[in-house]
């Protein structure tokens, strides 16, 4: 739309997304600049969920909650975006196949489900104790399904194209897989900003706001002191917040690495989100926020991930991986804990994280190899596809009149209707 005036845009993009809007069943060719467009819509939803959801947490350890709070605001038109994309892949087909199509629409559905069950809870129950409740839960598995189904649209549909290079894909992918480690971990940062609530507390100088204070302790039913800006803070278990990240956290780092397929591409993740946490954290308390601990052992964790690929031996690398990203986790915790801050993680509960991990990183590669989601099918699906399209180019491009002229007619099985072609839309 280069050269086009500001007032002619949306016109202009209706006209050229209007040819598109077309009945089809999930997985039916779709146009580059039209798979480019989607994709890049999930990118902007996903960047401004991230934006708002970072700066509602931080909101809600300052200040009473609001329904139309700026980050509930900002949060939304993230989800508006990433519900209008939904509905466009279930209705047109395009960008997605059958699965992919069927997590979106799943994890919307969700994801909306979620929002008014929220809001009843606030309304019944006043503020959440946890970012651990099961209405905020909802949100999270919503959003978790909402990106499992993004990711393997990327990953499927986007080698489709000349246009897209390798570097592009995978840095794409590797994008997508930084924003799922962003939802999974969001939890924690209830204790990540309480840590340092409490510290507030201890030095007289209280984060929260006198309102919110006496709210929390209003609602449960005793008085504004340590004990309750305790529960209030930190009501999880030590023994989470270590283990859920060495697990939870580290498999979706792996899942991610196994995708890729790049060599560093666990640390680059990991890096991607700690760099961002450290680019928000000014910003916020420049804004008058609370602060929160940073989860730097992340890079550690990550780079135990990449390190474990270059073990040859494929059924050791599980067990390998496990104890260097372990090692990472609980080694990262204990020297940020004595440098600068860290949420209490309870260090003897290590063994655990180490034995469940290594039973999910086993599941983890079983499962992509046994679906075909590994870098190595990318790859070959690539090259089976482009090799695909020379031999009908080749076959159309020298037609044989011998072999039309002594095929024997016979009746033709019943072929699926082949998905509606869409004319390429002028400007």
């Amino acid at each position: 739309m280069n050269g086009t005036p500001l007032k002619q845009i949306p016109a202009r993009a209706i006209e050229w997304a209007l040819p598109y809007w077309t009945r089809g069943e999930a997985g039916r060719q779709t146009p580059q600049d039209l798979f480019r467009v989607l994709y890049l819509g999930w990118l902007a939803a996903f960047v401004l969920k991230v934006l708002g959801s970072s700066w509602d947490v931080s909101w809600h350890f300052r200040w009473l909650r609001d329904d139309l709070a700026p980050p509930h605001l900002l949060n939304t038109v993230g989800t508006a975006i990433a519900v209008a994309l939904t509905i466009v892949h279930w209705y047109t087909g395009y960008g997605v196949d059958r699965t992919s199509s069927r997590l979106i629409v799943w994890g919307t559905g969700v994801f909306l489900i979620a929002i008014p069950l929220d809001l009843i809870n606030h309304r019944v129950n006043g503020i959440d104790i946890t970012a651990w409740s099961p209405s905020h839960a909802l949100l999270y598995i919503g959003t978790a399904l909402m990106l499992a189904g993004v990711i393997r649209g990327w990953y499927l549909g986007s080698g489709r194209y000349a246009g897209i290079t390798r570097g592009r894909r995978a840095l794409v992918l590797g994008g997508l897989f930084a924003f799922f480690l962003e939802n999974a971990h969001f939890p924690e940062l209830q204790q990540e900003y309480g840590v340092l609530e409490l510290a507030s507390w201890d030095r007289g100088q209280p984060y929260a706001e006198p309102t919110l204070l006496e709210f929390a302790a209003n609602q449960m039913g005793r008085g504004v002191d340590r004990a309750m800006v305790l529960k209030f803070s930190l009501p999880i278990p030590d023994v989470v917040y270590a283990v859920y990240a060495g697990v939870v956290g580290v498999a979706i780092l792996v899942l991610a690495r196994v995708m890729v397929g790049r060599r560093y591409t666990a640390t680059a993740i990991a890096g991607s989100y700690v760099a961002y946490r450290c680019l928000i954290w000014p910003l916020l308390v420049g804004g008058g926020f609370p602060p929160s601990a940073i989860p730097f052992f992340f890079l550690l964790a990550g780079l135990g991930v990449d390190l474990a690929f270059l073990v040859p031996i494929r059924h050791l690398r599980p067990l390998v991986g496990a104890v260097l990203a372990t090692a990472g986790v609980y080694g990262g915790l204990l020297a940020q804990d004595r440098v600068l801050e860290a949420p209490p993680y309870a260090p003897e509960a290590w063994p655990v994280a180490l034995a469940a991990l290594a039973v999910v990183w086993y599941a983890v590669e079983w499962f992509a190899g046994r679906r075909g989601l590994t870098a190595a099918d990318a790859e070959d699906r690539i090259a089976q596809e482009a090799q695909l399209g020379e031999t009908e180019i080749t076959a159309g491009s020298v037609p044989s009149r011998d072999a039309a002229s002594d095929a024997v007619p016979e009746a033709a099985p019943e072929a699926a209707p082949a998905p509606a072609a869409v004319s390429e839309p002028t400007a």
